[in-house]
């Protein structure tokens, strides 16, 4: 917009004339300053360049400007909107940090390794199967126990980890698990109704046989991230998971990623993520 009276124009039919803008250009599109300085063009959002750097969402980056965890050439920065320039430093905690591209990169994680940054008792940790994914730090969604195989997603993404980890976003969770018995369908039909794990209710979006195989073989779906939530699914009624597969996650499948291997995303996969 070239003038201040457009920008007028702009924001009075975002808030009146098109109640229906997506979210994300309501979120990308910022007003220019009352007076712009020149280098506002070349700056960044503080709360962005926050998230960027892969701490938090950008929200949350805007409370710990608010209580004082950030600083930009030493100063204390608590004002809302602050552009970071070329060449600032900026420290969160004390922590110099700064904004990385983001990454996204998916494992096909096999069994006996531990979903954690390190392990004091020396145990194998999925880091060690994308040290060589991305030359920034990206840390795991979410997590898998031990012996659990399947999909696992790695990001430097703050946001984008938050949103895809909470339950209200209900992002899709496909298990294959293989039991020690074969399940009844009686039982079968318990998981088809409110299940009580822990004092605590688990939403089953959906629950069948694998289709062609003996009826060991289960397919489960939720959307709650609880640790070891799935096996404590089939422990409640009698059952024990002998192996779990996670086969889809946010609707990223294994197609054409073997065991232990990884691979980064597509743009487009990208952008469905960001769109859920």
């Amino acid at each position: 917009m070239n003038s201040r009276k457009n920008s007028s124009r702009g924001r009075q039919a975002s808030k009146g004339n098109t109640p229906q803008r997506k979210k994300n250009f309501q979120k990308d599109f910022k007003k220019p300053a009352s007076q712009p300085k020149k280098t506002d063009a070349d700056g960044i959002r503080l709360n962005k360049f926050i998230s960027n750097s892969g701490i938090c969402s950008r929200r949350e980056a805007d409370t710990y400007i608010e209580h004082g965890s950030v600083t930009v050439n030493g100063k204390l920065i608590t004002e809302m909107g602050y552009k970071v320039q070329s060449g600032d430093q900026v420290r969160f905690d004390g922590t110099l940090i700064s904004p990385e591209e983001k990454r996204y990169v998916l494992l096909n994680k096999p069994k006996n390794y531990i979903t954690t940054m390190d392990d004091d008792r020396g145990r194998k940790t999925v880091m060690e199967l994308v040290a060589n994914a991305a030359k920034e730090r990206i840390y795991p969604v979410g997590r898998l126990d031990r012996m659990t195989t399947g999909l696992l997603l790695f990001t430097n993404d703050g946001e984008l980890a938050k949103k895809l980890t909470h339950p209200k976003h209900n992002v899709r969770k496909l298990y294959h698990a293989s039991l020690d018995r074969k399940l009844d369908l009686k039982d079968l039909d318990k998981l088809r109704g409110d299940v009580i794990i822990e004092g605590r209710k688990v939403f089953i979006d959906a629950v069948s046989y694998v289709e062609g195989q003996s009826k060991t073989e289960v397919g489960i779906e939720i959307h709650s991230g609880r640790n070891r939530i799935v096996r404590k699914i089939f422990e409640h009624i009698g059952y024990k998971v002998v192996k779990l597969d996670r086969v889809i996650f946010a609707e990223l499948t294994k197609k054409n990623l073997p065991r232990g291997r990884w691979r980064e995303l597509t743009k487009q996969e990208v952008i469905n993520l960001q769109m859920m």
